[in-house]
């Protein structure tokens, strides 16, 4: 892939492409500007996201870990009835991410850390163990999973194993080249990289996984140092549909004399766009209002006047059901708005 490559694709792009990225930019600048939490709750925070994000991103793939699941497993409580490769892939890309968080800055983008980080996201997937770190070496295809983690179809065929080394080399050269010279937008680069890749799709198994773990690394090198508080892959986890379609439409083109991958990256910016507007939401604990539905703000008005209370007890008084309950409980936490006491039965909440 050359340089052209870029121009073939990210020249001319419609004028709703240019105001997405108008719009995130603007809010980046806010965040910079306007970052003023504890540093002790961001840090709460990007332990919530790192939780949020896993259990999303594994999810997309098939695996059923709920985040409160995923977070009994990050705290050692043993969870008895998930498949040993769903725990597997979780603990694997719930240490990646963390490791990608704390150690961005001196973290160079090749294929040699492309190789570390698939060999580190599948070091517990015993049935990954012999292509760990490896380009494939047979044909793989992408495939659309539903909620049961069921293949439901096939969205396209991917690079022949023979040609992926040849065109991994070329992705990377275009793209380092393509940042260090700002003749396109960052965000569009970060786009176009990860179509290509997942088009690519140089791993036996984990590409997806890898891919997210990869847009979290980048758009942070981009200056976009908001990732860590706000999972993007909850984002895609919610759109699964739009993602499968945009990915499909934009990379049945790429090798075409024509291709277009706008409706990718139309995807791909509302949901930067969304990471960015809950960001700046976050900065300013007043503004937990607009976050939060009617019986959401009613079970947060009720925590405003006891010490701490019960699932059960905050049902009972709000008349709100304790699925709800529950539901919000969990938003409050990605928050950082509330904190968890005690365990099972005797669990607890109580406003930070």
């Amino acid at each position: 892939m050359a340089s052209t490559v870029f121009a073939n694709r990210l020249d001319h792009l419609p004028a709703h492409i240019l105001s997405k990225i108008a719009k995130i930019d603007e809010l980046k600048g806010q965040w910079g500007m306007g970052a003023k939490l504890h540093p002790q709750v961001l840090g709460r925070l990007k332990r919530w996201v790192l939780i949020t994000s896993t259990g999303a991103s594994t999810r997309i793939e098939g695996a059923h870990l709920s985040d409160e699941d995923i977070e009994k497993l990050m705290r050692g409580i043993s969870i008895q009835r998930f498949a040993d490769r769903d725990i597997q892939e979780v603990q694997g890309y719930y240490e990646l991410l963390k490791n990608v968080f704390d150690a961005w800055e001196g973290i160079r983008l090749s294929e040699g850390t492309i190789k570390h980080f698939h060999k580190e996201l599948l070091k517990y997937v015993e049935k990954d163990k012999l292509h760990r770190g490896e380009y494939k070496k047979k044909e793989n295809k992408v495939l659309m999973i539903n909620k049961e983690g069921e293949s439901v179809g096939v969205l396209f065929d991917t690079t022949p194993a023979y040609l992926t080394p040849k065109e991994m080399q070329e992705l990377m050269d275009a793209t380092r080249e393509a940042l260090k010279h700002e003749k396109f937008h960052p965000l569009l680069i970060i786009g176009n990289f990860l179509v290509d890749f997942l088009y690519i799709h140089p791993f036996q198994d984990g590409n997806g996984r890898l891919s997210r773990i990869l847009t979290n690394l980048l758009m942070l090198q981009c200056g976009y140092v908001f990732a860590p508080y706000v999972s993007h892959e909850k984002f895609i986890e919610d759109n699964k549909p739009d993602y499968y379609l945009s990915l499909r439409k934009s990379q049945k083109t790429l090798r075409t004399s024509k291709p277009d991958i706008t409706l990718w990256l139309d995807f791909f910016l509302t949901i930067v766009h969304k990471q960015s507007q809950i960001a700046i939401e976050l900065l300013s604990k007043e503004n937990i209002e607009k976050l939060l539905s009617p019986k959401q703000l009613s079970i947060w008005n009720y925590l405003q006047t006891v010490e701490e209370a019960s699932p059960r007890e905050i049902s009972a008084k709000t008349g709100i059901a304790l699925p709800t309950v529950a539901q919000s409980l969990n938003k409050f936490m990605q928050l950082n708005k509330i904190e968890r006491v005690g365990l099972g039965r005797s669990t607890r909440y109580k406003k930070i």
